[in-house]
């Protein structure tokens, strides 16, 4: 009967080891087809998601000697589109904590923007806020999205981030506090609606 109840024991842990391996193992592909899969596991936080609101003032700068902005391709119809469209600019701009150009800078928007509406002014808009003050020095926020530039507001996603901004996600809404039509140059108010841990 000891034996018996022994054997019991014995395979029932055995089944309780095999079934906790089975749930904490990497699941990896077992006919080699994504050789370059090496692990995937369930994924778990140790903190609470929180959200973020964040406002930047964005100054995106193409005139004078010294352009945040600056055209790095054109179309060959770019000059005579009523939209620019085909128009590739690179940028470094300045975020700042109010929308003075001597206001103190917190970070910069770099990426690109492309006009990529034939009919109606729309900016395609790949940028990333990296932050340069306090404890967001270093972190940065990814934004990738549609910005009709003459709308009153605008909405694009965040769909990434890095430091404290890792796993990011959110939107951002943008509206235009100053637009210079003869110099082109702009500061938009960001307000930075980030999710995060």
């Amino acid at each position: 009967m000891a034996t018996r109840t022994c054997t019991t024991f014995s395979s029932l842990l055995l089944l309780l080891f095999l079934f906790s391996a089975a749930n904490f193992a990497p699941v990896t592909s077992s006919d080699h087809t994504y050789e370059y899969l090496l692990s995937s596991q369930p994924f778990f936080h140790t903190t609470v998601e929180k959200q973020s609101h964040f406002r930047f003032y964005w100054h995106d700068i193409l005139s004078g000697p010294n352009p945040t902005a600056v055209t790095v391709a054109e179309a060959p119809g770019t000059n005579t589109s009523s939209t620019f469209f085909g128009l590739v600019a690179v940028i470094d701009d300045a975020l700042t904590v109010g929308p003075d150009a001597n206001s103190k800078v917190v970070g910069r928007a770099q990426g690109l923007y492309a006009s990529a509406g034939l009919k109606n002014v729309g900016l395609l808009m790949l940028e990333n806020f990296v932050l340069t003050d306090g404890k967001y020095n270093g972190s940065t926020i990814s934004i990738m999205g549609h910005n009709p530039i003459f709308s009153a507001e605008r909405e694009m996603p965040i769909v990434g981030g890095s430091g404290l901004f890792r796993f990011a996600r959110g939107y951002v809404q943008l509206r235009t506090y100053w637009f210079d039509t003869k110099s082109l140059d702009a500061v938009v108010e960001y307000n930075v609606y980030v999710n995060h841990y």
